[in-house]
């Protein structure tokens, strides 16, 4: 995939996150539910690496389909230093990750853990689906250092 898209994300910083309006290169990963276990081992992870994305020239965002105030609490809690952006319109749609699950027999949508590398104006350099959090943000990593975009 590396066509442009055009998103809009309501950032915990009361912000918005518009991809024709990016200041850097970016990683924008999409997770499932802010406070639940996978998602918050991946938020840290992101925080544990984010000096090495800014050295790489990479703004890092996170975002979910939760309200605005659950990701502010959630940015809180692990004191996070970049933003996280809360889906109200229908970005998860536009990327093709808002998808059925089901779980103990019962259907419904949700977001299909996804991460995007987007250049300045937008265009998808590079896409992750159904990751895997453990050693996620050290794959992101190493493409981007291999491949030099």
């Amino acid at each position: 995939m590396s066509k442009s898209i055009k998103i809009k994300l309501s950032l915990t910083n009361n912000t918005v996150f518009d991809t024709s309006k990016l200041n850097n290169k970016t990683v924008l990963f999409f997770y499932p539910k802010a406070m639940t276990s996978g998602c918050s081992i991946e938020v840290q992870d992101f925080q544990k690496k984010l000096t090495t994305f800014k050295k790489l020239g990479f703004d890092v965002f996170g975002a979910s389909k939760d309200t605005v105030e659950k990701n502010a609490k959630f940015s809180d809690k692990y004191k996070l230093k970049y933003e996280l952006g809360s889906d109200v319109t229908d970005a998860c749609e536009k990327l093709g990750i808002w998808i059925e699950k089901s779980m103990y027999g019962k259907k419904y949508f949700g977001i299909n853990r996804s991460t995007f590398i987007l250049d300045k104006k937008g265009k998808i350099l590079h896409s992750w689906f159904k990751v895997k959090v453990k050693d996620h943000v050290d794959e992101v990593i190493k493409f981007i250092t291999e491949t030099k975009i």
